[in-house]
């Protein structure tokens, strides 16, 4: 008994240290950018040597990679409280749709809002494609899974509204060949049994809200608007009429 306390406490001191390395490499990102993480400017904010540091991660590659994770991993514990937070509020007095609209304004402004508060983050794991690194947010592949977890709950989410409230989507020859194919692979790789034309709908979503808040992250729509959230308002109104929803935009009038 004592042997396997013993291992336990090793486990536990070793997974707070891999975690306050993930947390300083986080904090290095934020104050000097992606190409300030590196195992010895870590080491040098932990008082560790760096040959220390590869007991817990063997390369850079693989330091990058938990990082991502781990902000994956922040981020989807963002969102998902956000949507259940939402329901929870709503109580049993709003109808099927009208719930499911609010858990998808929830969702989907809280990715928006976590992108404003966490740029440097949003833009290593959504943004430049990083050297040696695979970051596939929506592939079973990626090795820690948390992108992968990410967008599954998203799917998840769009799974439960086609299913409580079906909305028409193309038959599956509807669908240009060289795309059905690749909505094929994805359904695979993702588990999910809805339909080509309900996965193509759900990329389409995606592709709508990523590129609203990237621009806006980015600083790309600058050029026009000093203020971005009510024009994700309007981007928010769209994506829910994709889905057979109605989001009333705030301040506009329904004539």
């Amino acid at each position: 008994m004592a042997e396997v306390q013993a291992l336990s406490r090793r486990d536990r001191v070793r997974a707070a240290t891999t975690q306050e390395i993930l947390q300083t490499a986080r904090g290095l990102l934020v104050e000097d950018g992606q190409d300030a993480i590196s195992l010895r400017a870590i080491a040098r904010e932990m008082g560790m040597t760096a040959p220390a540091l590869y007991r817990y991660f063997g390369s850079h590659e693989d330091l990058l990679r938990s990082v991502v994770g781990d902000i994956f991993g922040d981020l989807t514990s963002h969102v998902r409280a956000a949507i259940h937070a939402a329901a929870d509020a709503a109580g049993d007095d709003l109808s099927a749709e009208d719930l499911m609209t609010l858990k998808l304004i929830a969702g989907c402004s809280e990715f928006r809002l976590w992108a404003i508060d966490h740029v440097p983050e949003f833009g290593l794991v959504f943004g430049t494609k990083v050297p040696g690194l695979e970051i596939e947010m929506l592939h079973a592949d990626h090795g820690d899974e948390c992108g992968f977890r990410f967008g599954q709950m998203f799917l998840e989410l769009f799974g439960e509204l086609y299913r409580k409230r079906p909305f028409p989507i193309p038959a599956d020859e509807g669908i240009a060949p060289n795309l059905r194919s690749q909505l094929e692979r994805y359904r695979e790789l993702t588990g999910t049994e809805l339909p080509l034309g309900a996965l193509q709908t759900f990329l389409r979503c995606w592709v709508l809200l990523y590129g609203s808040v990237g621009l806006e992250v980015s600083g790309h729509l600058r050029f026009a608007l000093d203020d971005a959230a009510p024009m994700f308002d309007l981007v928010l109104s769209d994506l829910a009429a994709m889905v057979g929803l109605r989001y009333q935009v705030p301040g506009t009038s329904d004539s």
